[in-house]
């Protein structure tokens, strides 16, 4: 991600991938739509660096910081792997502060998906 190579990120993946969204109420399913999302946020996110990393028996959290729309976010994605530790991500849920960046996020990558 910080390298912004689309295709490595998602090959990390599997194909049956579920992605839960800061912002979006239902999940996304499968390594393309996931493809999707990660694109609009490449563009919608600057700065983006991890600050922190956290590992667990299945999976890894990863702390972030980016900016949007001049608003600084703050992030983690938690990675599951399920019982494999060796296995392909199987989930990827997103969280994000405060508030107003959110928002800010919301309404870019709608702007973007939505076209």
């Amino acid at each position: 991600m910080e390298a912004g190579d689309l295709d490595t990120a998602l090959a990390q993946f599997a194909e049956d991938v579920v992605f839960n969204s800061p912002v979006v109420f239902r999940p996304y399913q499968g390594r393309e739509a996931l493809r999707v999302l990660l694109s609009a946020v490449f563009t919608v996110f600057e700065n983006f660096r991890y600050t922190a990393e956290y590992a667990g028996p299945d999976g890894h959290v990863l702390a972030f910081r980016a900016d949007v729309d001049g608003r600084e976010l703050q992030g983690v994605d938690i990675l599951t792997t399920g019982a494999d530790p060796d296995a392909l991500l199987s989930e990827l849920t997103v969280l994000v502060r405060p508030y107003s960046a959110a928002t800010a996020l919301r309404e870019r990558m709608a702007a973007l998906l939505s076209g």
